[in-house]
């Protein structure tokens, strides 16, 4: 009895533990304090409420269009989201890199540190489906301005906070200071939602208003598999 006891305390610190360590690959993610997020020490509020105004309109594309814009493209940057993990999208994901790398297109994939609901679950879907360990990159890696003068397309798949430009445009914003990808620095900004609905935060995104961005609604897995077959064909064509 006392064994089983022991085993089982065992077993529950290195559950505590890990989450403890998860939490706090979570808290450096996102710029905050683990304190603030457990509410143990209040963070300052901020002065005023955010007056930030989004301007602009979105605008929505077709998968024919997207498909002639990927077919030409040099420099592509997908970056995943939770929709990838909900819709199983990493397959025909993976089909969409190989085929535009074998075009000769550098392609590279971006994944924030919290992307989905858990660090490293977009990773080991990627992975899963044979996506290259030298084509995956973190943030960090790919997320200086300069990184992306040349990118023509950046695909955003399911991804809505992690790529929200409220956390640099908007001093006030409950997101403000949480280093997000800069996909709207790419030449033309390609955003494959189910809806326009908000993100997890509850916070609209200015990237979906801007010039540069088209919207490509629906399931991120029937729109990965439809892209992937007309690059195909655009490509055998050509």
């Amino acid at each position: 009895m006392e064994g089983a006891m022991l085993r089982l305390t065992i077993v529950g610190a290195l559950i505590g533990s890990s989450g403890a360590i998860l939490s706090q690959i979570m808290c450096d993610a996102m710029n905050r304090n683990i304190l603030e997020v457990l509410g143990i020490i209040q963070k300052e509020e901020k002065k005023g409420n955010s007056t930030y105004t989004i301007e602009g309109e979105v605008t929505t594309t077709n998968k024919d269009h997207v498909a002639d814009l990927l077919a030409v493209a040099k420099k592509v940057v997908i970056v995943p989201g939770y929709g990838v993990a909900v819709s199983k999208a990493q397959y025909a994901m993976a089909e969409l890199v190989e085929m535009l790398t074998k075009n000769g297109a550098d392609v590279k994939i971006a994944i924030h540190p919290v992307a989905g609901r858990m660090p490293g679950q977009l990773n080991v879907l990627l992975a899963e489906a044979g996506v290259p360990y030298d084509q995956v990159k973190e943030m960090d890696e790919l997320n200086d301005p300069s990184d992306w003068d040349d990118v023509d397309v950046s695909l955003v798949v399911g991804a809505n906070d992690t790529v929200n430009s409220l956390a640099e445009e908007d001093p006030q914003s409950p997101i403000a200071g949480m280093p997000v990808i800069r996909v709207w620095l790419a030449k033309k900004c390609i955003v494959v939602k189910r809806s326009l609905g908000m993100g997890y935060a509850a916070l609209d995104n200015p990237v979906f208003y801007k010039d540069s961005t088209d919207m490509l609604l629906g399931d991120a897995k029937e729109i990965a598999q439809d892209l992937e077959e007309l690059v195909h064909t655009k490509l055998h064509h050509h």
